[in-house]
């Protein structure tokens, strides 16, 4: 995964893939490639010229319900999250992604898909190395009692805690670390999640026209209306994942213990910004 020295990663081949969106409904093709050294990962709009709207924390446009990077005017690219983890924890650090729409596909409504579809590939190493950034005190951002922040630490961790008023939720918790556990087999498996009795205003908003069954988990107050979840703590893991996608963003990660609580993309995106700005000023910092 792309955390601390070490030299960068591209796939070894090119992967496609297709789905409809959460949030639009439309359907859309994916086609990530290799990228040279240095460029990060960028989205391309195929529907809309050869413009890149770079996955970076300062292309952030749109954090509601989901990350949206580019121009709110468009051309841009949202619901990015699940995709660009399983990118992160492959270790991908320079891909093409070429979309011909404006949302990525949910696929399952986790990043398993999207993190198969680079297992069959492979990754292959480049000729230049990975940047590094210092965390050296904490960062903490909130709203109200939800919040976020990052600890220095001795090695890289995530720890995601929820707390529904639903009973089949409840309180939750999960922690995983890339050196202790499996992204594909821990994370990357954990699905969206929706309340059923908000889906009727989230659509009226012209949100979540392709979630059903199929693509996300529901609760109502007497249970889950799709079982059986694939971790008892899904939710809560598929929190942690919308985390490390948003904090991809950053690129390479500071080593860092990263705390968030009932929080969301927009509290996920601010940790991010503070965090880039922190370690670009320390790294700049003269000797």
């Amino acid at each position: 995964m792309t955390e601390g020295a070490g030299m960068q990663h591209t796939l070894a081949a090119p992967v496609t893939a297709t789905g409809v969106g959460l949030h639009l409904g439309q359907i859309t093709h994916v086609t990530v490639l290799p990228a040279a050294t240095n460029v990060g990962r960028h989205f391309v709009r195929t529907d809309a010229g050869a413009e890149l709207i770079p996955a970076d924390v300062s292309a952030v446009s749109q954090t509601r319900l989901s990350t949206q990077l580019g121009s709110p005017e468009g051309p841009y690219v949202r619901t990015v999250e699940h995709l660009l983890a399983a990118l992160w924890a492959a270790g991908v650090d320079n891909a093409r992604i070429e979309i011909d729409g404006s949302e990525v596909p949910l696929m399952d409504g986790s990043s398993l898909d999207w993190s198969r579809l680079v297992q069959s590939v492979g990754t292959v190493e480049q000729e230049s190395p990975r940047g590094g950034g210092i965390l050296s005190e904490p960062v903490i951002v909130r709203d109200g009692d939800a919040y976020v922040m990052a600890l220095p630490a001795s090695e890289l961790r995530f720890s995601y805690g929820i707390d529904f008023p639903m009973s089949a939720i409840g309180n939750q918790w999960h922690s995983w670390s890339p050196m202790a556990g499996d992204f594909v087999e821990l994370v990357a498996p954990a699905r969206t999640f929706a309340m059923a009795h908000q889906i009727d205003g989230l659509r009226s908003q012209g949100l979540i026209k392709g979630g059903s069954l199929e693509n996300a988990l529901v609760c109502d107050e007497e249970g889950w209306l799709n079982p059986p979840l694939r971790f008892a703590n899904e939710p809560a893991r598929h929190k942690l994942l919308d985390l490390v996608g948003d904090l991809s963003l950053l690129g390479v990660l500071p080593t860092m213990h990263v705390t968030a609580y009932r929080a969301s993309h927009s509290l996920h995106v601010q940790l991010a910004r503070h965090l880039a700005a922190i370690c670009l000023s320390e790294t700049s910092a003269p000797a």
